[in-house]
């Protein structure tokens, strides 16, 4: 049996989520992934939008997904010795170092196989994209049906 982990944010799901877990998938026979912990996110990204739990269980939802968990604070390579990964599969876009991560692991006893997949193009593939898209709507003519700038139009509210 080879086990595969991919790692990420995972805040707001979107399509590129959901081609970066299926290609991890590919990759061997079993998928567990590793959702960044709040205070990981907070230090590396930004406030996230869902929470923790919320957002690992959006994550196990999805087909390819056999286990996910929330990961550590801290030294974040402690889970892995937990998970035993055979494979560890990172995307295009994520800012890892693939000799440090096998050397990582090599220190911790783990023989693990570093792979970066390739990229995946979507209109709103990202997250950031989602959130630059959502911004422009709510500052222009309003996300919903008769909004403007996010406010709800009384007069036309019940037509």
């Amino acid at each position: 049996m080879v086990r595969v982990v991919a790692t990420g944010v995972f805040d707001l799901l979107h399509i590129g989520h959901v081609h970066f877990l299926e290609e991890a998938r590919k990759q061997g026979d079993e998928l567990w992934v590793v959702v960044a912990c709040d205070e990981t996110v907070v230090a590396s990204k930004h406030t996230p939008i869902m929470p923790e739990d919320m957002r690992r269980e959006l994550v196990e939802a999805l087909k390819p997904v056999d286990r996910a968990v929330v990961g550590y604070t801290g030294e974040k390579y402690s889970i892995m010795e937990e998970i035993k990964p055979d494979i560890i599969v990172i995307g295009y876009d994520q800012p890892y170092d693939e000799d440090k991560i096998k050397k990582g692991m090599a220190k911790r006893g783990l023989d693990v196989q570093v792979v970066r997949l390739g990229h995946f193009d979507s209109d709103l593939g990202g997250t950031r994209k989602i959130i630059h898209y959502i911004e422009h709507r709510l500052g222009t003519e309003g996300f919903y049906k008769n909004e403007i700038n996010g406010v709800e139009d009384e007069e036309n509210r019940h037509s």
